[in-house]
C-alpha cells in the first residue's frame, strides 16, 4: 500500500471528524483499548504530558514540546487536526512521521482495522503512540481530539495533565453549560497525576477542585514536589522562578499570553519531579517554537506586502482575541476572508468582528463537508446589519483569497480565518 492509498483507505473507511463532523465521533475507550492491545499497548509505555481544553491546547502543546526539545530531549508531539498533511499530527522533534511509515503501518494492521472499524482519530492515536514507543522518545506531548473523558487519548496515564481553558464549543458532545464541558475536560485528570489548569473561571473552578479532591492532588502549588493542582493564571511568572516577565514568544497572537503562561507553569511543574527544564531552555523553546515544532496557522504572517495574516481561531471563545487584533490594525484598509463550519456559534462571532469603513468582508466556504456556505454567512451578516461595507460571498476559498489580493494595496492588510479548514486551503498558496 502506498502512502496515497493509505490516506484514501483511512478517509474512505473511517471518515475523519474534520470532514464529516458528528458522524465520525465515537465516544468511549473500548475501541481504542482493543486497538492499543493489538499494537502492544504503547500507551502503557509512554511518558506523556496530556493536554486538553476548548482553545489553545495546540499552541500550548507546541510550546511545551519546544521547551522540552530545547532541553535536549527527544520529544513526540501528537496534535489534531492537520492543516495540509495528516503526517503533521505525529511528530518527533518537529519532524512529521514519514509517509512511508504511515503506509507501512496501515498495511500491517489493515486486517485488524477492517475487523474493528475504529474511527479515524482512534486509528491515528494508535499509530502515533506506537510510533513514539518504537522511536523511543523521552516524552510525548499529547493533545486531546475532542473533550477529554471519552477522548481516545485518555487511555494514557500521563506524568502531567494540562487543561488550557473552558469555552462553549462542541456542545452537542460535551454539554451546553461551562460546568458540563469542564467535567468532560476534567476527565483527563488522574489519581496522583499533577494537573495544571490554564484559566480559572468562577463557573468551572469547583468542577476542577472537586475532581482534584477525587484524584488526591489538592495542594498548595509549586512550593513542594507533592502531586498538586495548579491554576496557571494565579501562579504568575514570579513563583519559584527567576523570570520577571513573560518569555519572548514566536507566536504573536494576543491570546498566546494565556498559552505561554499555561505552558510555563506546566514546565515548571514537571521540573519539580521529572525533568530539569531550565529557564534558558524555556526561553529558547518559546522564542523558536515555530521552527522547532513546525506549528502553523497561529496569527501567522503569510506575506509582507500586503500584510497577509491567517489564524485558525474558529469559535467565539478564540475569535474574540482575533477580533481584538483586527480592531488594532492601523492599515488603511483590511480585507477579511472569512469562513466557518456549521456547528460553530456563527451569530455570536459575527457580533465580535470589527466593523467600520476600512473593513471589507469576503465570506467563503471552507473545503469541508461541515462548512457553512458563503451565502449563509452573507445572509447572517445582512440580518444582523453589523458591517459598514456590504460584504460579498465568494464560494470558492481560493477565488475569495485572490479577490482580496487583487483589491488590496501594498499598504493594506488581508486576514484569512474563521476555520482551520480555510487556513488549510490558504497555506499552499503562500508556500515558498
Amino acid at each position: 500500500m502506498t502512502y496515497s492509498e493509505a490516506v484514501t483507505y483511512l478517509y474512505n473507511s473511517r471518515p475523519p471528524f474534520h470532514q464529516v463532523g458528528a458522524a465520525a465521533y465515537k465516544p468511549g475507550l473500548e475501541n481504542t483499548l482493543r486497538l492499543m492491545a493489538h499494537v502492544g499497548n504503547p500507551h502503557e509505555k509512554l511518558r506523556a504530558i496530556h493536554v486538553a481544553g476548548t482553545n489553545g491546547k495546540g499552541s500550548t502543546s507546541h510550546l511545551i514540546a519546544a521547551a522540552l526539545q530545547a532541553s535536549g530531549l527527544k520529544v513526540g508531539l501528537f496534535t489534531s487536526p492537520h492543516l495540509v498533511s495528516l503526517t503533521e499530527r505525529i511528530r518527533i522533534n518537529g519532524k512529521p512521521i514519514d509517509e512511508e511509515e504511515v503506509a507501512a503501518w496501515v498495511t500491517k494492521h489493515q486486517a485488524f482495522l477492517d475487523e474493528l472499524q475504529p474511527s479515524f482519530f482512534e486509528t491515528m492515536t494508535a499509530m502515533g503512540f506506537d510510533y513514539f514507543v518504537r522511536e523511543e522518545v523521552n516524552v510525548a506531548v499529547v493533545e486531546t481530539g475532542l473533550g477529554g473523558r471519552l477522548d481516545s487519548t485518555n487511555v494514557l496515564t500521563p506524568i502531567l495533565s494540562v487543561i488550557t481553558n473552558i469555552g462553549m464549543d462542541h456542545m452537542e458532545f460535551l454539554g451546553n453549560t461551562l460546568q458540563k464541558i469542564a467535567r468532560e475536560k476534567a476527565g483527563i485528570m488522574k489519581p496522583g497525576v499533577p494537573c495544571v489548569i490554564g484559566e480559572s473561571h468562577p463557573q468551572t473552578m469547583n468542577v476542577f477542585l472537586d475532581k482534584a479532591q477525587e484524584c488526591g492532588i489538592l495542594g498548595e502549588g509549586l512550593e513542594t514536589t507533592d502531586c498538586k493542582i495548579w491554576f496557571a493564571d494565579q501562579c504568575g511568572y514570579l513563583r519559584r522562578c527567576r523570570l520577571r516577565e513573560a518569555p519572548e514568544c514566536e507566536l504573536k497572537g494576543i491570546y498566546q499570553e494565556h498559552n505561554v503562561q499555561t505552558a510555563y507553569v506546566a514546565l515548571r511543574a514537571i521540573s519539580n519531579f521529572k525533568f530539569q527544564i531550565s529557564n534558558s531552555a524555556i526561553r529558547e523553546g518559546f522564542a523558536h517554537v515555530v521552527s522547532l515544532t513546525g506549528l502553523r496557522g497561529r496569527w501567522e504572517t503569510l506575506c509582507e506586502r500586503p500584510l497577509t495574516i491567517c489564524d485558525i481561531g474558529h469559535n467565539s471563545h478564540g475569535l474574540q482575541y482575533v477580533a481584538q487584533q483586527l480592531k488594532a490594525m492601523v492599515h488603511p484598509q483590511v480585507w477579511i476572508v472569512f469562513g466557518m463550519v456549521n456547528d460553530k456559534d456563527t451569530d455570536v462571532v459575527m457580533r465580535l468582528l470589527p466593523r467600520g469603513d476600512k473593513y471589507h468582508y469576503i465570506f467563503t466556504t471552507p473545503d469541508t463537508q461541515r462548512a457553512r456556505s458563503a451565502q449563509e454567512m452573507l445572509e447572517i451578516s445582512i440580518q444582523q446589519s453589523v458591517f459598514s461595507n456590504q460584504p460579498i460571498a465568494i464560494d470558492d476559498p481560493i477565488e475569495a483569497i485572490r479577490y482580496a489580493q487583487q483589491h488590496a494595496s501594498d499598504e493594506d492588510a488581508i486576514f484569512i480565518g474563521g476555520s482551520n479548514y480555510l487556513v488549510s486551503n490558504a497555506l499552499p498558496l503562500f508556500a515558498h
